[in-house]
């Protein structure tokens, strides 16, 4: 969450892995464009400026955040990508909109991770006024944008070493610590 104490768009990035091996998708919602392209455009920034390659960004537009869900879906079937992240945003009005809308969208992108080997970067601004996502989407309080990427490649990365298989050697110091080294196993042919 964004506060005063928090920019969203700060990040070391001594401390996350080198995106340019990686395919990103980002399903970004026309409504309320104005915050939702400065989301992406936070993200699509900051994948870039941590080695992610221009041509492994795809961007599929969806008419509204409640169509994220199905976007991402298509995204993950089609589109041979490492990761998706879906930028939506919904601002509290009048009615219930509000909340079956946000209800609606976290609970398909929690079961879009839950079925998927693909994970879903939830990015979508869930705020009672205008001025609280614009402060959200490049404004006093940085970008989710660029928040939901560095998500993103640290959850790409996690799918990839997850899938990896790993051979653990240990030795003891000289301390009594252990010393863990890890090696790919080699498959037999």
């Amino acid at each position: 969450m964004a506060t005063a104490n928090k920019n969203l768009s700060n990040y070391d990035k001594n401390t996350i892995p080198n995106a340019k091996d990686f395919r990103f998708g980002i399903v970004v919602s026309e409504w309320n464009d104005h915050i939702t392209n400065g989301l992406f455009s936070g993200a699509e920034i900051a994948l870039l400026d941590c080695g992610a390659k221009q041509q492994n960004i795809l961007r599929w537009n969806v008419p509204g955040s409640f169509e994220l869900i199905y976007g991402s879906k298509k995204m993950i079937e089609t589109q041979n990508v490492d990761v998706v992240i879906a930028i939506g945003c919904v601002i509290k009005g009048e009615t219930m909109h509000f909340e079956f809308v946000c209800e609606g969208v976290t609970q398909g992108i929690k079961d879009l991770n839950v079925m998927s080997d693909v994970p879903v970067i939830f990015c979508m601004l869930t705020d009672n006024n205008e001025q609280q996502s614009i402060d959200r989407s490049g404004g006093i309080h940085g970008n989710k944008g660029t928040e939901a990427a560095i998500a993103a490649i640290k959850m790409a990365y996690l799918r990839q070493q997850a899938g990896l298989n790993y051979q653990v050697n240990q030795q003891a110091l000289t301390s009594g610590q252990l010393q863990i080294e890890e090696k790919p196993l080699k498959l037999k042919e």
